[in-house]
C-alpha cells in the first residue's frame, strides 16, 4: 500500500502532517508555552518545507471549538482545536458539551504541561509549568466526549490520529480530547513513515433491523392519526428529500420541534409546525427522529394509548444520565436510512379518508399559521422596541436562496423563510450559550461564496466573547452579518421563572434580579473596533434600510457587519410560552 516518509525535525510536524494528509483543513488555535513544537512546525509549513493545517488564531477558546462546530455543519470534515493546556481547556468546555449533545466530532486537543522538571528537551522551563499541571486534565471532558487519550510517543502519531478522526465521525459522532505533552511533541524522529490514505476508516452507519422496522411500518399503516417529530434529522441534506417524499407520500404530518436544521421545509405540505402540544393529544402513533426530547411531558400531555417509536443513532440517548420518554420501540439507525426503509417497507400510498383528513390538517394548520404570521408583521411596522415577528420577516424579505442561518436567538424559523436543507443552523440542545458568534464564522470559513446571517441574542452575544471573534472575522476575512436581538436581559430566564411562579413576585415587577442586562452596551461600537459597520437601530420601520446598508458593507466593501436591533419582550407572551 502507499505510505509517505518524511524528515520530521519534530513529532509536532510529524502530527501536523498527518491530519493534514488526512483531510484536516484548519487548526483553531489558542497558543501558550505548550505549542513551541507545533508553532515551529507551522512555521516550516510556511515556508513551503513542511505540511500542515492552515492555523487559525482565535483569541478566546469558546470562539474557537464553534468555529470547528460551524466549520463541520457546512463541509461535513471534523476540524482540529488545539488549546493551552488545562486552563485552556477549562474555557472550551462549554463548547464541547455543545457539540457533545449537538454530536457534531471535533478534535479537541490541548497542550499537557511538561512531566520533566529538567534533562529532557520540551521539560518545564517556566515558572507556569508546575501551577497548571492537573492529576487528570481530561477529567472535565471525559463525560463530553467519546474518547479521550494522551500522545505517549512519536511511533503513536498516526494510530492516534486516525483512531481520533474514526470515533468521531462514527455514529453518533461527538468531539474527542487528546492531550500533547510538550516533551513529546519536542522529539526529533527524523524519518516519520505512514500510509497515504490512511488504512483506518471511521464505522459505517448503522442500519435498522429489518423486523423493527416491519412492526413500525404495520403501526404506522394502521393508524388514523400517526404523526413525526423531529429535531435533529437533517444534519445530511439528502435526508430531508427522504422525509418529504415519505410525508407526502403517505400523508404523514411532521412536527419540527426545536429543530437544529431544516428538518422537513417549512412550504412542505405535510408541515404541521413547531410545537407538538395539541398534535401529541391525538396522534396514536408517534415516530420520533433524533429527537432528545419531543415533548415537555409536564406541559405536553401525549396520548395514553399511542404507540411511541423512537429512531436514531442513539435512539434512547444513553449519554444523558436521565430520559424517561415512552418508547414502545426503539430503532438503532442513521435516520435517513430508517425512512427510506419505513418507505419500502410501507409499500404503496393510501389514499383514504384518514389521508385525506391529516392532509387537510396540515393544510389549514399552515393556512391559519401564515395568518397569524401576517397579522403579527402587520402589526408590528412602525414603532419601538420592534416585536421579534418583524425582525424575522424583514431578514426572511432579504435572504436569498443559498444563504446561511444561524441562530442563536427567540426569532423563530417561519418568519426566516428558510426552506432549503442546509441553509439553517439552531443552537445545540444543551443550549451553552456563546456559540452562534463563532458558529457563523466557521459556516462563512467552509463556505465563503454564501452569506452568513448571525441572529444572537444580546445575553449569548456576550457569552460569545464578541472581540475575539469580530477580530477573526477581520483577520481571515469572513464577512458575517450579526444581528444582535437585544431586549435587554436574559429572557428565558425571565420566561423560566414566570413558568415556575406565574403570580410570585417577579410577575410584579419590571427588572427580576439577575435577569436583565441595563445599561445595554453599545454592541455596534465592538464591531467598529474592528474595521466593521455598526448600527444601532430603535424603531421598525428603520429597520428595512439598516439591513440594506449592513448587507452593502458585507456584500460590497467585503466587511463584517453587526446591527444592535432593540426588540420588545412580552411577559404575557413568555408566560404562554413557558405553558406551551
Amino acid at each position: 500500500m502507499p505510505s509517505q516518509t518524511i524528515q520530521a525535525d519534530t513529532a509536532a510536524e510529524a502530527y501536523l502532517t498527518v491530519l493534514a494528509d488526512r483531510g484536516v483543513d484548519y487548526l483553531f488555535g489558542n497558543a501558550g508555552t505548550d505549542f513551541a513544537s507545533i508553532i515551529e512546525a507551522l512555521s516550516k509549513a510556511s515556508l513551503g518545507e513542511a505540511k500542515a493545517p492552515v492555523p487559525v488564531t482565535v483569541p478566546h477558546e469558546n470562539v474557537a471549538v464553534s468555529m470547528a462546530h460551524g466549520y463541520y455543519l457546512v463541509t461535513g470534515r471534523p476540524q482540529v482545536v488545539m488549546l493551552h493546556v488545562s486552563v485552556g481547556t477549562a474555557n472550551g468546555v462549554c463548547a464541547i458539551m455543545n457539540a457533545a449533545r449537538a454530536n457534531v466530532p471535533v478534535l479537541f486537543t490541548a497542550g499537557r504541561t511538561p512531566l520533566t522538571e529538567e534533562g529532557v528537551a520540551g521539560g518545564r522551563s517556566i515558572y507556569i509549568h508546575w501551577a497548571q499541571e492537573m492529576y487528570d486534565q481530561a477529567g472535565m471532558v471525559r463525560e463530553l466526549v467519546k474518547w479521550d487519550y494522551e500522545l505517549r510517543n512519536t511511533g503513536q502519531i498516526e494510530t492516534v490520529v486516525d483512531r481520533a478522526l474514526n470515533l468521531a465521525m462514527s455514529e453518533p459522532r461527538g468531539p474527542i480530547y487528546l492531550t500533547l505533552p510538550r516533551e513529546v511533541l519536542a522529539d526529533r524522529p527524523g524519518a516519520f513513515t505512514y500510509d497515504s490514505p490512511s488504512r483506518r476508516v471511521a464505522a459505517s452507519p448503522p442500519a435498522p433491523a429489518p423486523d423493527a422496522v416491519d412492526q413500525a411500518a404495520s403501526w404506522l399503516s394502521e393508524a388514523s392519526h400517526p404523526l413525526i417529530i423531529a429535531s435533529s434529522y437533517g444534519r445530511d441534506p439528502a435526508d430531508v428529500a427522504r422525509l418529504s417524499a415519505f410525508a407526502e407520500k403517505h400523508s404523514i404530518p411532521v412536527i419540527c420541534y426545536r429543530p437544529r436544521y431544516i428538518c422537513l421545509p417549512g412550504d412542505h405540505p405535510m408541515h404541521l409546525g413547531y410545537e407538538p402540544a395539541q398534535a401529541v393529544q391525538q396522534a396514536d402513533v408517534i415516530v420520533t427522529l433524533e429527537a432528545d426530547a419531543p415533548w415537555i411531558p409536564s406541559l405536553h400531555k401525549v396520548n395514553p394509548d399511542a404507540k411511541v417509536v423512537q429512531i436514531g443513532a442513539d435512539p434512547l440517548f444513553s449519554r444523558y444520565p436521565i430520559r424517561g420518554f415512552r418508547c414502545d420501540l426503539a430503532i438503532t439507525s442513521d435516520a435517513g436510512l430508517a425512512v427510506a426503509a419505513l418507505d419500502s417497507a410501507m409499500g404503496g400510498a393510501k389514499r383514504n379518508g384518514a389521508a385525506d383528513a391529516r392532509r387537510k390538517q396540515a393544510a389549514e394548520a399552515q393556512e391559519k399559521g401564515a395568518a397569524a404570521r401576517a397579522a403579527q408583521v402587520e402589526r408590528s411596522r412602525t414603532g419601538g422596541p420592534m416585536e421579534l415577528a418583524w425582525l424575522g420577516h424583514c431578514l426572511g424579505e432579504v435572504r436569498a436562496a443559498g444563504d446561511i442561518v444561524v441562530n442563536e436567538s427567540q426569532v423563530t424559523m417561519p418568519f426566516l423563510k428558510v426552506n432549503e436543507p442546509g441553509g439553517y443552523f439552531g443552537n445545540s440542545p444543551a443550549a451553552g450559550l456563546g456559540w452562534g458568534t463563532g458558529a457563523s464564522l466557521g459556516c462563512k470559513l467552509g463556505a465563503r461564496d454564501r452569506r452568513v446571517f448571525a441572529l444572537i441574542g444580546d445575553g449569548a452575544y456576550m457569552f460569545g466573547n464578541p472581540t475575539p471573534a469580530h477580530f477573526v472575522s477581520a483577520s481571515m476575512d469572513l464577512p458575517v452579518l450579526t444581528v444582535v436581538v437585544n431586549n435587554r436581559m436574559w429572557g428565558a430566564v425571565r420566561k423560566a421563572t414566570l413558568g415556575l411562579h406565574p403570580d410570585g413576585a417577579a410577575s410584579r415587577v419590571n427588572t427580576s434580579p439577575l435577569t436583565m442586562i441595563e445599561p445595554s452596551p453599545q454592541y455596534e461600537k465592538v464591531v467598529e473596533a474592528n474595521g466593521g459597520y455598526g448600527e444601532c437601530v430603535q424603531n421598525a420601520e428603520d429597520l428595512p434600510k439598516a439591513i440594506e446598508r449592513a448587507l452593502k458593507a458585507v456584500e460590497v466593501e467585503g466587511r463584517q457587519a453587526l446591527l444592535n436591533v432593540m426588540t420588545s419582550y412580552d411577559d404575557a407572551q413568555a408566560l404562554a410560552d413557558a405553558r406551551r
